[in-house]
């Protein structure tokens, strides 16, 4: 393996702006008045409420119940009361109850219940414990996917996984929330990537860092020698990358890793790979070493529209306005408003719009100028860019049309959405949201 490995197809290579927020320690936030903690913020179905309107919850207190097998459990942020119950709309859309918590003025300290400063012995669990705990904690993929992790990590019988993939690629541009992780939280980030490897037992665990972030890669590689860490009888291994998006995606993770492609419909596992975010293994060091639930995450506020960009570690269900505020507001009016980072985020437009499990980066971005749409001369450069190499353009003419069965032969459920089509586009076509809208009438027919 080279010493920048990548993955050979397509790819695109978008400014990083990772400058504005990657030098800022991660901050820890006073609590906001008011929090709307969502019950389906994560894949699958919602979370069923378990409590009501004027109940008391205690922080870390289970409030959502995981209402089926592809569904996690959702806990309280904080001590409070809460003052309603009400629909609340997810930056990605999607629409579930949400509890409505005002937090108490006293807030649990050591030895009170609530506060996880206990440290547990989690070395002592059996794999079903494990597996258990993890649901029970609501553990999710934070890197946008938010896949539960009791499912993910539950190996289909007959399957082995051969390594275990640690995503500290981060991509995406402005968002820098997983490299301070890695230069603040190395040591409790590689434990959990040891919890979720004591599960699966895997041959080999490697950690994958884009080339931009070498010093976090050093840093990982010293922790590792001074814990010792081992899988299969071999050190944990840093795979230093190649800067090209989406080089995070776990399709082109594990190519660049390990070399195997993932085929149309595969899961990882499916080639001997389980993928685990860097946000998602603090989680999970949380989850064990404290029992603390997924109740809290760092997220990067950035673009060029704020005041103040950093990394701020919040509860979950804080309000963006409450993160826009004590990142200094903005300097001037944003085009948009995105969760997570430009190329796969989602804009939105209510300022109140919550932080979720998935919710990595809130990113306030001026009018970028790209010009108006014109016809497709067909130059076939969303072709070249296409890391799964499909041919957006001929799916793009096909959902225009209507010809939605068609666009599903072509591949296009194989699409990750991840918009190197549109960035390489001279005629500005919205492709992504056309795949978007064909995936959806095509699943219809």
């Amino acid at each position: 393996m080279s010493l920048f490995a990548t993955f050979k197809k397509g790819g695109v290579h978008p400014a990083d702006k990772k400058s504005l927020s990657k030098d800022i320690s991660i901050e820890r936030l006073d609590l906001p008045g008011e929090l709307l903690v969502l019950m389906g913020q994560h894949l699958g179905a919602p979370a069923t409420l378990l409590k009501k309107t004027g109940d008391h919850v205690v922080r870390g207190e289970k409030i959502g119940e995981a209402s089926s097998f592809i569904s996690a459990n959702v806990h309280s942020p904080v001590s409070g009361v809460i003052v309603d119950v009400r629909r609340v709309v997810a930056a990605s859309g999607a629409v579930s109850d949400a509890a409505v918590i005002q937090p108490d003025a006293h807030q649990p300290g050591p030895g009170e219940e609530g506060s996880f400063t206990e440290r547990q012995d989690w070395r002592s669990m059996d794999k079903a414990a494990m597996l258990s705990h993890m649901k029970e904690m609501g553990l999710v993929g934070q890197g946008g996917a938010t896949f539960p992790a009791h499912v993910k990590f539950s190996l289909p019988p007959g399957k082995k996984a051969h390594a275990l993939i640690v995503n500290c690629v981060e991509c995406e541009p402005y968002l820098t929330c997983d490299y301070r992780l890695m230069m603040e939280r190395a040591d409790e980030l590689l434990e959990g990537v040891e919890v979720c490897a004591r599960i699966i037992e895997p041959d080999e665990v490697i950690i994958g860092i884009e080339a931009n972030k070498l010093d976090a890669a050093d840093h990982i590689e010293e922790r590792i020698r001074s814990l010792g860490l081992l899988a299969g009888g071999k050190p944990y291994r840093v795979q230093r990358l190649r800067m090209k998006y989406p080089q995070g995606d776990e399709k082109q993770l594990v190519k660049a890793t390990i070399g195997r492609e993932i085929p149309s419909g595969k899961l990882p596992i499916d080639v001997g790979a389980v993928v685990l975010n860097a946000a998602s293994a603090l989680s999970t060091y949380k989850a064990f070493a404290y029992n603390l639930p997924c109740i809290e995450r760092v997220v990067t506020v950035s673009g060029e529209c704020i005041a103040k960009p950093g990394n701020y570690l919040v509860p979950i269900g804080t309000k963006a306005s409450y993160l826009i505020e004590k990142a200094g507001g903005f300097t001037e009016e944003p085009d948009k408003l995105i969760s997570g980072g430009p190329m796969m985020g989602f804009a939105f437009v209510d300022e109140d719009t919550p932080i979720t499990k998935g919710f990595g980066g809130l990113l306030a971005l001026k009018d970028q100028k790209k010009g108006s749409q014109t016809a497709c001369i067909s130059c076939g450069r969303c072709v070249s860019a296409c890391p799964i190499g499909l041919q957006p353009t001929r799916m793009y003419h096909l959902i225009v049309r209507g010809q939605y069965a068609e666009a599903m032969k072509t591949g296009l459920m194989d699409c990750k959405e991840c918009g190197c089509c549109a960035y390489s586009c001279p005629a500005h076509l919205d492709l992504v949201h056309a795949f978007k809208t064909g995936k959806r009438m095509g699943r219809k027919k």
